[in-house]
C-alpha cells in the first residue's frame, strides 16, 4: 500500500495544530492557582485541549488511508514546530543538542518515507 499525499498532508497539519496545543497548555499552566476554578476559567488551557482534539481529527483522517509505519513518525514533526514556538513565544533557548535531535527526527522521517516510494 502506498501512502497518498493527502494522508501525509493531513498528518503534517495535525502535527502543526498539535504544536499550538502545547503552546496554549504551557501558557495556561503558567496562570494556574491553587483554586480549582482557575482551571475551569483558564481559556488558554481550554484552547490547548481543543487544539489537541482538533489535531486528532486530522491525524485520524490521515491515517485512514495511509501506512501507519510511515505516517505515525511524522507526528514527531510537531517537536520541530514546538521548538520554534517555544523560542518565539516563551524565549526559550535553542541549543545545539536540540538542533541535533531535530535533525535526527527529520532524517528518520526522510528514511521512512524513502521506503514509501
Amino acid at each position: 500500500m502506498k501512502t497518498p499525499l493527502s494522508s501525509i498532508l493531513l498528518v503534517l497539519l495535525a502535527s502543526f495544530i498539535g504544536s499550538f496545543g502545547a503552546v496554549f497548555l504551557k501558557a495556561g499552566a503558567g496562570r494556574l492557582h491553587r483554586e480549582w476554578q482557575s482551571v475551569l476559567l483558564n481559556w488558554r488551557l481550554g484552547a490547548g485541549v481543543g487544539l489537541y482534539l482538533g489535531s486528532f481529527v486530522f491525524y485520524y483522517l490521515g491515517v485512514r488511508q495511509g501506512e501507519l509505519s510511515v505516517l505515525y513518525p511524522m507526528v514527531s514533526l510537531g517537536y520541530i514546530w514546538t521548538l520554534l514556538w517555544s523560542r518565539l513565544f516563551f524565549g526559550e533557548p535553542v541549543s545545539g543538542r536540540k538542533v541535533a535531535g531535530l535533525a535526527l527526527i527529520i532524517g528518520g522521517i526522510l528514511i521512512l518515507n524513502l521506503g514509501n516510494r
